[in-house]
């Protein structure tokens, strides 16, 4: 993995980055709630041959610090701006999945000039109760075993077997490290408390993809409709596939992705 480190405020920040020779447009990945960059393994090979990607661990979470702040939506817009000035990034496509997609939704609602498009993977920011899977996450990140992790992963994806011991390993330690738990439970809380999406999103001005699977039992499906208010949106449901597309379907998700993002044309009418 191509690890870099960035300093926003004074904390370390790490992520990933994958130059192509094709061209100098960023593709950047926000990975969900407990998450880390390497969540997006799957998907990276086929996207870095057409896009330079970057996929940082968001600050509280991954490898990168985990400082005792609040962890509100506000702070990490700044925490995003910051990153996106630390590395030169005027303007980049965001792909944002869970947590990720309400904070890329969010940055693109107030910065909309930065966004050049935006894709939405079973965001979250619309649905403000909880569901039995993500009860169950929640469970595994304050209490993580790797029975607990097991049980949460293998309930959000439609088919169990695609979870694997290394993803399940890696949550249990990185929920281990110092401050990780506080983060988790401290994001949730700011997501709660923020500003509501609807009747916001309509600012959304660049084209909007969601992707969505028709088995998704964290955000259900349902919560896509919510996002008509985007007026150059559309939406793509993946057959039998779960809450994370980019891990149990990483091949339909990059074909979906991939129609978006180069034939421009075709979906801007």
């Amino acid at each position: 993995m191509p690890q870099r480190m960035t300093y926003v405020d004074g904390y370390g920040i790490r992520y990933l980055e994958y130059a192509s020779a094709s061209t100098t447009k960023t593709l950047l990945l926000l990975h969900g709630i407990g998450a880390s960059a390497d969540r997006w393994s799957r998907v990276i090979p086929t996207l870095s041959k057409y896009f330079h990607v970057i996929v940082p661990d968001v600050i509280g979470f991954g490898y990168s610090d985990k400082p005792t702040v609040e962890y509100t939506m506000d702070f990490y817009i700044e925490f995003f701006q910051a990153f996106l000035e630390n590395l030169k990034i005027p303007k980049a496509i965001l792909v944002g999945s869970s947590f990720g997609g309400h904070l890329a939704t969010e940055f693109a609602i107030r910065f909309n000039r930065r966004v050049d498009k935006l894709i939405l993977t079973s965001p979250a920011g619309i649905m403000r109760t909880s569901t039995p899977v993500l009860d169950a996450y929640i469970m595994a990140a304050l209490y993580p075993t790797y029975e607990n992790a097991l049980h949460a992963f293998r309930n959000m994806a439609y088919d169990p077997d695609v979870v694997d011991e290394v993803t399940v390993t890696d949550f249990v330690n990185r929920m281990r490290l110092p401050n990780a738990k506080y983060a988790f439970m401290s994001t949730l809380l700011g997501m709660r408390y923020a500003q509501k999406l609807q009747g916001r999103i309509a600012k959304i001005i660049c084209p909007t993809l969601l992707v969505w699977g028709d088995s998704d039992k964290m955000i259900p499906v349902q919560f896509a409709k919510e996002y008509n208010e985007i007026p150059n949106s559309h939406l793509v449901v993946i057959k039998n596939c779960g809450h994370t597309p980019y891990v149990e379907k990483p091949m339909a998700f990059n074909k979906v992705l991939l129609k978006f993002l180069l034939n421009s044309d075709e979906n801007e009418t």
